[in-house]
């Protein structure tokens, strides 16, 4: 037996478990302390020789002919400081936002961020007393995963402002090398807009400055104390005429955790405090008739989960600073054909150092030997934080389908050999295959499994011949340079039998919606998208919005019949900074229970159901009836330890639409 989770239904089939994009959402990544609404400008004042005013919310702000301009300061000092805004710059303006404007003997001092065209990026700056720009030093680079940047080294060659962030598994672009392909969905034009309308947000944390234009990549810089430790933010306009609308800003001093809520359908257990892993799979291990668990190093043996034993070295993380390169996801099976559960883990290097797809790698269980498990490297190339464990060829046994190179793919043991490299599959042309954001079902309705990612979906042949046929569709959005979701689910929810797809859009930024299949009258497939959930700026089903929705599944949660999807946020999705959207808020883990409706767009939607809000997710969700009572467990690895949420049994409805 093969399973991620040991979830069983008469659509398991077209589940194997495991339209156009949107623009990107670009309201604000945190929940504002304040912002301008009205036509006031209480809590603010004026500085320098420019005229401010402010109508229905807008701040309009014109420098006085012939001067340097002016300022408006807020009237409230912050260290760490995080600011959501548009702007339109008319001609000839210049523009920008001051952070910690600090008072010194002759002025005041702080770091600017200029937003004036062509001129954009963090600096140090000067002022006079009057609010005259002196001088003006653009900041070393520092961008990446760190909140905190040392000191220079005085023998380091001086640099500029960075741009890139570095992402974890790479940028989520398709492909790496090889013939650029022709995808569905592109980058959204993050280039400055003259005289129009651009939205920035800028996080200032410690000594790191971020700033993202039009949700393009992040432009960093160090902003150390001496620049300015402690003051209130100022809108600037130099020359010309600026306007701010939709102007939110928060301390990010002052971080905050609700109280800890459990589900009523659920009981909470967590069998580890430790950060080892991002994944986790279910297996009777020891053959004595529970179900056990494995993840990162450890397997937690069932009925009680108090017991465990490593299948490698455990080594456990700094949630803060590391990654656990070892296991981002964990699916059982017996590989080897000798009739116990092997352990397999896809891994690969997170500081994307040369080589850096490491592989996927096979844990041979001892068959009841006390002792650590060998280990294998079977598949070479690795490039997707994301898999999928199912039987795509239909020979009864399980494949790891996976991304690699640029490529979509499958893996397979050799039956004779099952411990030596795995047979690859190549389902895909170069330039499709991502970090983020793989699936399988039947899409056609032939009975074949099918894949899907973030670029579209490829059908599986009859014949065998690879490549497959290739379909484009946008089953994702692009944000901050990522694109992508995690673990793609494959079933019908409105029930008119045709299988849609259900996925996040960007697993580091936002977005969640479902994809209903349409079918014409010569059979073209095509799909159109209903959104569930985007930022904190929108309408979202059951008022529910969160970023990082890394970790994924689907599984029949409330027993009537037809999946639902669990969905959680992965809580310092990288490390301790602001590399990602709302990195501190609450770790939750969702139940998007399905419901067919009639009066829904699609004739289906999503009811959101909190399992928990200290967990959170890692790179997947293991859904599994862990002590066969029925009811469906869930399982989280992630950098806040490891949780069993206990299904509380219930009695099984059926499935019935509302009219």
């Amino acid at each position: 037996m093969f399973s991620k989770s040991l979830y069983a239904v008469a659509t398991a089939a077209a589940l194997c478990l495991s339209s156009l994009p949107l623009l990107f959402g670009v309201g604000a990544s945190f929940h504002p302390d304040g912002a301008i609404k009205g036509s006031s400008l209480a809590g603010w004042h004026t500085l320098g020789q420019a005229e401010w005013k402010a109508v229905n919310g807008d701040l309009a702000g014109t420098a006085k002919p012939g001067s340097a301009g002016g300022w408006l300061i807020l009237d409230k000092s912050m260290q760490d400081v995080g600011i959501n805004a548009s702007f339109r710059c008319g001609e000839g303006c210049r523009s920008g936002v001051l952070f910690r404007a600090e008072k010194t003997p002759s002025g005041w001092k702080g770091v600017f961020i200029s937003l004036a065209p062509g001129d954009t990026g963090p600096f140090r700056v000067t002022l006079d007393t009057d609010g005259k720009i002196l001088t003006r030093e653009r900041l070393r680079a520092q961008g990446g995963q760190v909140r905190y940047a040392p000191p220079l080294d005085p023998n380091a060659a001086a640099g500029g402002a960075g741009r890139g962030r570095g992402p974890v598994g790479g940028s989520g672009r398709g492909g790496r090398g090889g013939p650029a392909a022709s995808l569905p969905l592109t980058r959204p034009d993050a280039a400055y807009r003259n005289t129009d309308w651009n939205q920035f947000e800028t996080m200032l944390d410690l000594n790191i400055i971020r700033t993202s234009l039009n949700d393009g990549t992040q432009e960093t810089g160090v902003a150390d104390p001496e620049m300015g430790n402690y003051g209130p933010i100022g809108l600037y306009v130099g020359a010309g005429e600026v306007t701010f609308k939709d102007v939110v800003y928060k301390d990010l001093g002052k971080k905050e955790m609700p109280k800890e809520v459990t589900s009523a359908n659920f009981r909470a257990q967590r069998i580890s405090p430790f950060y080892y892993s991002w994944g986790a799979g279910a297996a009777d291990f020891n053959h004595d008739g529970a179900t056990d668990i494995v993840s990162g190093p450890y397997i937690y043996y069932g009925p009680d989960f108090t017991s465990r034993r490593e299948i490698y070295p455990a080594e456990p993380r700094n949630p803060g600073r590391e990654f656990s390169t070892d296991d981002w996801m964990m699916y059982a099976a017996d590989f080897t054909g000798d009739g116990w559960t092997d352990v397999i883990t896809n891994s690969f290097s997170v500081d994307n150092s040369p080589g850096g797809e490491v592989g996927i790698w096979l844990y041979v269980n001892p068959k009841g030997e006390n002792r650590r498990w060998d280990k294998h490297l079977v598949v070479a190339a690795q490039q997707s934080e994301i898999a999928v464990l199912c039987d795509v060829d239909g020979d009864g046994k399980p494949e790891i389908v996976y991304m690699a190179q640029g490529f979509v793919r499958y893996a397979k043991p050799d039956p004779t050999n099952p411990t030596d490299m795995w047979q690859v599959h190549t389902i895909s042309e170069s330039g499709y295959g991502t970090a983020h954001g793989i699936g399988v079902g039947d899409i056609n309705g032939d009975g074949k499994m099918d894949m899907v990612n973030a670029f579209g979906w490829w059908e599986q042949p009859a014949d065998g011949h690879e490549p497959w046929r290739y379909h484009p569709q946008a089953f994702a959005r692009y944000g901050r340079g990522i694109v992508g979701g995690s673990v793609m689910a494959v079933y019908d929810l409105n029930g008119d039998g045709r299988n849609d797809v259900v996925t996040v859009l960007d697993a580091h930024g936002w977005g969640l919606a479902w994809y209903e299949q349409k079918k014409d009258a010569a059979g073209n497939i095509s799909f159109e998208q209903h959104m569930v959930m985007d930022d904190f700026s929108t309408r979202n089903a059951g008022g529910v919005a969160f970023s990082e929705p890394h970790g994924t599944t689907v599984a029949d949660v409330d027993g009537d019949g037809i999946p639902d999807f669990v969905v959680g946020k992965r809580f310092w999705a990288h490390k301790d900074d602001y590399l990602d959207p709302d990195p501190y808020g609450p770790p939750v883990l969702y139940v998007y229970k399905t419901r067919r409706n009639s009066k829904a767009p699609g004739g289906a939607e999503f009811v959101p159901e909190l399992i928990n809000n200290w967990s959170g997710a890692g790179s997947d969700v293991l859904a599994v009836d862990l002590n066969k009572d029925g009811a469906m467990d869930i399982v989280t690895a992630t950098k806040l330890g490891t949780y069993i949420f206990w299904g509380k049994p219930h009695v099984k409805a059926a499935a019935t639409a509302t009219k």
